[in-house]
């Protein structure tokens, strides 16, 4: 991912109308599936990388890096790497990455509630 240059003051920045704007760029990157269901599974604590893959069904290796490299560059997950053979690392969320959980706990909560609903819209619009 290659970051934009963004002109003009932080409220240009924080407008997710503007296509120059970081804002945008930053839910760009986060609102993906991988993302939320990364942030999912490290809101529980911290987690090594194979625990985080075996948490999120589906991912693949490069996914999962790709997506965690990410996290970690806009600030939302933390990774600790420790000094030992073979060197151990780990990731949890920081504050930034809790305060996003609450809203990735919303999102599956509403996908929860209204789960049946849904279905039922899909079926009806593909007969």
């Amino acid at each position: 991912m290659v970051s934009k240059q963004v002109n003009g003051s932080n409220g240009d920045a924080a407008d997710l109308r503007r296509a120059d704007s970081l804002a945008r760029e930053i839910f760009s990157d986060v609102a993906n599936k991988w993302a939320f269901l990364i942030v999912e599974a490290l809101g529980d604590g911290t987690l090594r990388f194979s625990e985080v893959r075996d948490a999120v069904d589906g991912i693949s290796h490069k996914m999962l890096t790709q997506n965690l490299r990410m996290l970690e560059r806009n600030g939302l997950v933390d990774r600790r790497v420790h000094p030992t053979v073979p060197p151990r690392v780990d990731y949890s969320l920081t504050a930034p990455g809790r305060a996003l959980r609450a809203t990735v706990a919303g999102m599956c909560g509403w996908t929860e509630q209204y789960l049946g609903q849904i279905e039922a819209a899909r079926r009806r619009f593909d007969e």
